[in-house]
Formats: C-alpha cells, structure tokens, sequence
C-alpha cells in the first residue's frame, strides 16, 4: 500500500512499467472483485430503458477515476488524515499533505514534484506494516471522512451502470486495498489501483510497477478488459483529469466528469460527453442516462441545505 500521493509519469506513452503496474492492478482487481460480489441489480421497466447504458450488454463495463470524479477531493489525503490521527506520522508530514490537497484542490492537477515527495513518505509510512492492519483501518477511515464526500452524480452514474447489469470498476492511483474499501461500501464490482509490493503480507515500501497513473491505467484496463472479455467499444469511462485522456479513449463512451481546463477542452473537441457536479451547471453536452440527472438534482438540493444550514 503506497498511500497518500503518487508521482505523475514524465511521459505519456505507456512505458514497460506502466504495462507492469496495469496488469498488476487488473490481476488484484479481479481477485478482489470475487470477495465484492453484491446481490444481481434489477434491470430497468420495461418502457423505461435508457439508451445508454444497454440493460443485459455483458460485454460492457463501466471504468470511473475516484478523486474529483467519484470523490471530492483526493481519497489519498483522507486515508492520511486517518493514518495521522492513528500516529503513523507527524504533524509536519501532515501539513506537508494538506499543502498538496490544496494544491489539487485549487489547481485542479497534481504537481509532480508534490506526487514524488507523497509518494516516497506514504511508502516509508506502510513500510513494515500488514495489508490485513490497512484494510481494517481503512473501512474506519472511509466512514471518518470519505462517504460524505462522494458525487451523489457519479455515484447515480455508477448505479446506473450496475441497473443495467453491467460491471463497475474504480480505477485510480491509490492502493488497491484502499480503492476496493471503496468499491465495495459503493456496491461497485471491484477496483484496479496501485499494486504495493507485500511479502507475507506485509509491505516492503516498494511498488510492482509504478503508480496506476497515465498511461498506466489505460493499461490496466486494457488487461482487465482482456481478462473479462469485454468489448471496449461497448464500455464507458468517467474521469475529471486530462492525465486520463488515455483510458478514456480506449472506450466507445468516454466522459468528462467535472473536468480540468485541458480535459474539458478536449472533451468538446472530439464531441465527448461532460457533467459539472461541482456547480451545478449543465454542461454542453449531457447525453447520460436519466438516473444521473436524478441523481444529480438530489445531490445538488442536498448540497444546497446544508450550506444554508451552515450559513445560519
């Protein structure tokens, strides 16, 4: 479990450590995937079928980036915050952190420099620590501060997906570990995140590959699609950031979830789907199925209360 941060990749195109650490993530994936199971989802009235997704398409799956797609912020800094408050490391470690959430947060991009230095700290932090102790602390630390920071939008997205019968997998640069905690509190399939090198079950402070980041993850779908028989053209993919441009392009339904300066330029150019979550407004192109939009409505009115609430 390489937690907290990870370094962007210099290059675009995949590298032979991008390929490694993609049929890395792919292989936990689908290992985890089998411990995840949740009972079948219903598929949609008939009369009521959405276009897209396609209720009973076996060979489509559906691919979401978690942070600032599923959720707000970066799943890597809520994980340290928890491992901070159970004295995994000091205080000057976590203002180190706060400073790149901040950044993420403003900026909407990694810095690189940042993602090397969290990176290399969060893997001398889980050095010499069991994969069973993080699980465990992870389903804490999702309670403590990641559930009430997932897009009710995305997350409606996802549903959406699984209504249809389809699979759905995370695919993010945080450990494979904490990324299925996740998957499974959300009833998704499973997760492909970054695999950390264990022997006996405890982590070595170092990684199969590289950071499931990039190219990396195109990689790792790739395998997974592979794996699961699936026909790329049939699935879709969701992310926010232009570092995802590889892995939504491999697929036939790519959107752009409140998406960066670069993603959303992009996006518009090839004609790609988008949906802004974070304020509200409707993109140019919605074209998703009509459990988002719902989904999106309730999450924006909740968001709405609460922040009266906080005014007053």
């Amino acid at each position: 479990m390489a937690a907290l941060g990870w370094l962007t990749p210099r290059r675009r195109s995949a590298t032979a450590r991008s390929v490694l650490a993609g049929e890395a993530s792919a292989e936990a994936a689908r290992k985890s995937s089998q411990e995840l199971e949740e009972l079948a989802h219903e598929a949609a009235p008939e009369g009521t079928e959405p276009e897209f997704p396609v209720v009973g398409d076996d060979k489509a799956a559906a691919f979401f980036d978690l942070d600032n797609t599923v959720m707000q912020g970066a799943a890597l800094f809520h994980f340290g915050r928890g491992l901070y408050k159970r004295k995994f490391f000091e205080t000057r470690d976590l203002y180190r952190f706060a400073w790149q959430q901040a950044w993420f947060r403003l900026a909407g991009v990694e810095d690189p420099e940042h993602m090397q230095d969290a990176r290399d700290s969060a893997l001398s932090i889980v050095k010499g620590h069991r994969v069973s102790e993080l699980m465990s602390i992870g389903e804490e630390i999702y309670d403590e501060y990641m559930a009430e920071r997932i897009w009710p939008g995305t997350r409606a997205l996802a549903e959406a997906h699984l209504d249809a019968g389809q699979k759905v997998w995370l695919v993010t640069a945080a450990p494979v570990e904490i990324a299925t905690v996740i998957a499974r509190r959300l009833g998704l399939t499973g997760a492909l995140g970054t695999v950390a090198e264990s022997v006996d079950g405890v982590y070595t402070g170092k990684l199969v590959g590289e950071p499931l980041h990039g190219p990396a993850k195109a990689e790792a779908v790739r395998a997974l699609a592979a794996a699961e028989c699936l026909d790329l053209g049939r699935c879709a993919a969701y992310s926010d950031s232009h570092n995802d441009i590889p892995m939504l392009s491999l697929v036939g339904h790519p959107y752009a979830i409140n998406p960066d300066a670069k993603l959303r330029k992009h996006a518009r150019k090839l004609d790609w789907r988008l949906r802004d979550y974070r304020t509200g407004r409707k993109a140019a192109k919605v074209g998703i199925p009509a459990a988002a939009g719902v989904g999106a409505v309730a999450g924006g009115t909740a968001a709405a209360i609460a922040l009266h609430r906080r005014r007053r």
